[in-house]
């Protein structure tokens, strides 16, 4: 079984491109980070994210998925390490937003990132290099 510290949170943005062919070099950027994630069982994800993947990926990109695609794409997904919250999670979410100066979101993915024991979070949301609560973030579409 792997250890909690390998597991890597990824963040809406980064699946949603990982699977829009049309964003072009971020596509490829993100494909290759969430393919290398997934073989090697170090990704982690969150429900929130998948909810949002699903909106965004058949309604919001450039040349949206088909139902039943942004389907299989979440069910293939939902087999990573996987954290649902629950109303503590919110609350911590909001404490930690307060007390970092992050919107709710953004804090709520740190926090289902922290929960599930991840040391990094990918996303182009939040600052590259910035430290939370101990998880790096870690920007894909950075030189």
């Amino acid at each position: 079984m792997r250890a909690k510290q390998d597991l890597e949170f990824v963040d809406t943005n980064v699946v949603l491109y990982a699977y829009d062919c049309s964003a072009r070099a971020r596509h490829d950027a993100a494909a290759q980070l969430v393919g290398d994630l997934g073989a090697s069982q170090r990704g982690a994800i969150s429900v929130q994210v998948l909810q949002e993947f699903y909106v965004n990926a058949t309604r919001k990109i450039a040349e949206p998925l088909a139902h039943d695609v942004a389907l299989g794409r979440i069910r293939i997904l939902s087999h990573w390490p996987l954290h649902v919250p629950q109303v503590v999670d919110i609350l911590s979410a909001a404490e930690l937003a307060e007390a970092n100066r992050l919107s709710f979101w953004d804090a709520m993915i740190v926090h289902s990132a922290g929960v599930l024991g991840c040391t990094t979070v990918w996303s182009e949301d939040l600052n590259h290099g910035q430290q939370i609560t101990g998880i790096t973030i870690r920007n894909p579409f950075r030189d």
